[in-house]
């Protein structure tokens, strides 16, 4: 791409970036807060493209300025300064337009969002419940280390141990652009605790990832909604089997059904139900714009395909394999304590490699 025609995208960039900052301080805007956050989200997003601009036109100019410099300029001293200024400030023009290129690609509107993740025990009967408790366990310590919240919904334990099935919300900042990328099947081969005779297993667990809906994303009539509430089981104390305090929230024109009984209280319940029912509602939405990209581009990274085996964990040779871009690693027992970012930056600079070779920048 010519230098003039990125710097003609920018400009765009900036003018819409001013024209945003003027509209936030518009009393008809900041009376009406749907608008007002869609407006502060669009702001936050074009505000490293607008500094990039001004720090890639600064050393544009300065170019000129300096070649200006060097033909007319007789002191010898003077010229090999201006030729050294040239130079330094040449080398940081291609990583710049570089930078740019990435940051003009669209960015995922659900990028920014919290998420609701999933995780239930495939194939592999006991073994399988485990390895859903050690992928929820990875989860967990990856979440810790980036300082983001972890809160269970629902949680339905195995018999030897991990879960059959775990629902949580995870909130931070970026959370779903980040994490949107371990939707899938995750298989592990090793020696199942539950196996005498020491033989290698291949067993399964499916994780979802799906974009947390904020209340003005998606408007549910109450009138659609089914709530019936009945009495909680497993841990919890005294109020389990006593209380109606667990919720079952139907969607009666969808047929979506959740559950949550992870509290005491009947009403924080229903809050938690009510926020993964929005979402799963959302999410139908979400999934038709995830099929329809994935019908352009080669190779979906993050396609939010549940259904797609993803990666291997192998404990015999302690090697993890993600299939969608061939990466091996052979540190299984530092990702399976939560080191799992420097796998997801490759399948984001994977990810976007593919998206700029589509948008032709």
């Amino acid at each position: 791409m010519s230098k003039n025609l990125i710097l003609d995208k920018l400009e765009g960039v900036k003018d819409r970036f001013e024209e945003v900052g003027r509209l936030l301080i518009d009393p008809a805007v900041t009376s009406d807060m749907k608008r007002y956050i869609q407006l502060s989200k669009e702001y936050k997003n074009l505000t490293p493209i607008v500094e990039t601009y001004k720090d890639y036109k600064n050393v544009l100019d300065n170019i000129t300025s300096a070649k200006e410099m060097l033909a007319v300029e007789k002191d010898e001293e003077m010229r090999e300064m201006a030729k050294i200024e040239i130079d330094e400030l040449e080398a940081r023009v291609d990583p710049l337009e570089e930078k740019i290129k990435f940051l003009l690609l669209p960015a995922d509107p659900e990028d920014e969002k919290n998420a609701v993740m999933e995780i239930r025990a495939g194939t592999g009967g006991d073994e399988a419940s485990i390895f859903a408790g050690d992928l929820y366990r990875m989860y967990t310590k990856f979440c810790e280390s980036r300082k983001w919240k972890i809160e269970v919904t629902r949680a339905m334990e195995g018999t030897m141990g991990g879960f059959k099935e775990i629902v949580f919300s995870v909130s931070g900042d970026g959370v779903y652009g980040i994490l949107k990328y371990e939707s899938g099947v995750h298989r592990v081969q090793r020696v199942p605790q539950t196996e005498t005779q020491g033989r290698v297993h291949t067993s399964a667990a499916t994780v979802a990832v799906l974009p947390e809906a904020e209340e003005f994303d998606i408007e549910i009539k109450t009138e659609d909604i089914r709530k019936d509430t009945y009495c909680s089981s497993g841990p919890g104390g005294q109020s389990v089997n006593t209380t109606y305090s667990a919720i079952r929230l139907t969607h009666v024109p969808t047929g979506v059904v959740v559950t949550c009984q992870d509290e005491k209280s009947q009403m924080k319940n229903y809050d938690k139900a009510l926020k993964e029912l929005r979402t799963r509602l959302y999410n139908l939405e979400h999934q038709k714009y995830l099929d329809e990209i994935s019908q352009k581009r080669k190779t979906m990274v993050s396609s939010g395909d549940r259904s797609a085996k993803i990666r291997t964990y192998n404990y015999p040779q302690g090697r993890m394999t993600d299939h969608r871009i061939n990466l091996t690693m052979y540190n299984l027992p530092v990702v399976m304590d939560g080191a799992i970012i420097e796998i997801i930056e490759k399948l984001q600079m994977a990810e976007n490699a593919e998206r700029l070779k589509v948008s032709g920048l």
